[in-house]
């Protein structure tokens, strides 16, 4: 079994950081990708960043500039630095990993519980 255990959120005013920790543990053969996704009531979950075990990242369009999303395969955690923090960046944040368990079993897709992050004067 795999969890994934998120920390970090919290309340932070406009203009403010925060950053997001997520660590993978248990049966693990290898972590393809890791990311980080947001969700708002009454919305679909969306990306917010991404990264592969390569280092290559991908940023939703509207954190680009702001946000870094950084990995340590060895540790199989990954962070989310967010700067110049927006009131629409409110939101609860999932970690994601899609991994393997060993090299007979397909990827899969699996989620942390979410933290919520707010962010408001």
């Amino acid at each position: 079994q795999v969890q994934l255990v998120e920390s970090g959120g919290g309340l932070v005013q406009p203009g403010g950081s925060l950053r997001l920790s997520c660590a993978a543990s248990g049966s693990i053969f290898t972590i393809v990708a890791m990311g980080w996704y947001r969700q708002t009531p009454g919305k679909q979950r969306e990306l917010v960043a991404t990264i592969t075990s390569g280092g290559t990242r991908n940023y939703a369009d509207s954190v680009k500039g702001r946000f870094t999303i950084s990995r340590d395969n060895a540790k199989n955690t990954v962070d989310l630095t967010m700067n110049s923090l927006k009131p629409e960046d409110t939101a609860v944040y999932y970690c994601n990993a899609i991994l393997r368990i060993n090299i007979y079993q397909p990827t899969l897709n699996t989620w942390g519980q979410g933290t919520q992050v707010t962010v408001s004067s």
